[in-house]
């Protein structure tokens, strides 16, 4: 490491609020999948920015129309209306299937819109301030409060209690869990369509028509968070789309601006219809015509570039090579996830795997202590994969224990 890199991570523990634990390196610029510190090294990116950069650093499409925008206006609020907004909503209401857009501008915000508008939507029915939103254990739907109220790991929330009160917490595709835990005053049920910092576990297609059924028979909402699923990376738009089981409210963000601060909540038009009005939610930021811009650029470029189509053909390869490192490897579990949302479980902490893969040119994050979370940009190849593998392999040959 430099002098300059690391006068720069001095400076930075200095002066940032130590909220996270980060990796000691200072990524500089990016180009294609890899990612280059103030150093020059280059590294393979099996991150994306947590599953945000979908199409890779460094796309000139894209940047070309941000810098266009921002010669225009880049913010003007939402008393006024902009046409990036009324672009990037019709794009995105294709593509989603969805009837209503709110930006937002980041996927906690997203969620906490879809939990207002789940009360509201119950709120109007019988004037009753008591009802009840089900989520699931292990889930993660962000860190502000009402989403941290429904995200399914005590370890984030004992030290901000209390939280919005009335959840309640179920399994994943345990529908005898979710049926424990309905009541007359259920409102909402909310899941990740595949989960990502639980666990990378998808959702099955069994208990989502299941869920679907129960939330059409008690007109409950049925809320689908596709923040860091969605937007390609199993293959598809959004991961329900696979199974055709469509929410009431789904949340998005992550790759939808691909680096801009962006998301979105949206609705059936039913649910539209009888949940939120006019002053019932807002945002200075939301939907401004930069990062819409962005958003109307992505869907631009998934659909000219063919990137569900690249995700559908990397995604099995991706699968089957970590398939076939696991053979080799004792110490790995289990592979679980779909698509280019994987992930590999070890019986012991990776964070020392990680960290090897880092010194010889790989990114990769975790998703709990003992799982390696894979979310590369959603144009790498197969090639891409060999190299990830290649050097995953190396790492973990340096420190295997041994069999004895």
């Amino acid at each position: 490491m430099s002098e300059t890199m690391k006068a720069y991570i001095e400076e930075a523990e200095r002066d940032l609020l130590h909220t996270y634990n980060r990796y000691p390196v200072v990524l500089d610029r990016g180009e294609g999948v890899y990612l280059y510190d103030t150093d020059g090294k280059k590294y393979l990116d099996f991150v994306s920015g947590i599953a945000v950069f979908a199409l890779g650093y460094g796309n000139r499409e894209y940047n070309d129309a941000l810098k266009a925008q921002i010669d225009k206006v880049i913010h003007t609020s939402n008393y006024y209306y902009n046409v990036p907004a009324v672009e990037a909503a019709r794009k995105l209401k294709k593509v989603s299937g969805m009837d209503r857009v709110f930006f937002t501008n980041s996927g906690a915000e997203a969620v906490e819109g879809a939990l207002k508008a789940a009360r509201k939507y119950a709120y109007r029915k019988d004037g009753s301030t008591d009802h009840e939103i089900i989520a699931m254990n292990h889930s993660f739907h962000g860190r502000t409060f009402g989403a941290l109220s429904v995200t399914g790991n005590a370890k984030y929330r004992e030290a901000f209690e209390p939280m919005i009160g009335h959840v309640r917490f179920a399994e994943l595709n345990e529908i005898d869990s979710v049926r424990e835990q309905l009541t007359d005053r259920t409102c909402a049920i909310i899941l990740e369509t595949v989960q990502g910092e639980g666990g990378l576990r998808p959702a099955e297609e069994g208990f989502l028509r299941w869920l679907r059924e129960i939330c059409d028979e008690r007109d409950i909402l049925l809320i689908l968070d596709e923040i860091q699923c969605g937007m390609g990376r199993t293959g598809y738009y959004y991961a329900w789309q696979k199974y055709g089981v469509k929410p009431d409210i789904m949340t998005t963000a992550k790759a939808l601006g691909c680096g801009v601060p962006v998301g979105a909540f949206l609705m059936t038009e039913k649910t539209a219809g009888n949940s939120l009005e006019a002053g019932d939610h807002g945002t200075t930021y939301g939907g401004n015509p930069l990062a819409c811009a962005a958003v109307e650029k992505v869907l631009d470029l998934f659909e000219k570039d063919h990137i569900i189509e690249n995700v559908r053909k990397v995604g099995p390869y991706l699968e089957k090579s970590l398939e076939e490192l696991k053979e080799r490897h004792h110490g790995i579990t289990e592979r679980r996830g779909t698509g280019l949302m994987q992930g590999l479980v070890f019986d012991r902490p990776v964070r020392e795997i990680i960290d090897r893969a880092m010194e010889r040119g790989l990114i990769l994050i975790n998703a709990g202590p003992q799982i390696i979370r894979f979310v590369p940009p959603l144009v790498i190849t197969k090639e891409n994969v060999d190299e990830m593998i290649s050097i995953l392999d190396a790492c973990l040959e340096s420190g295997e224990p041994s069999r004895e």
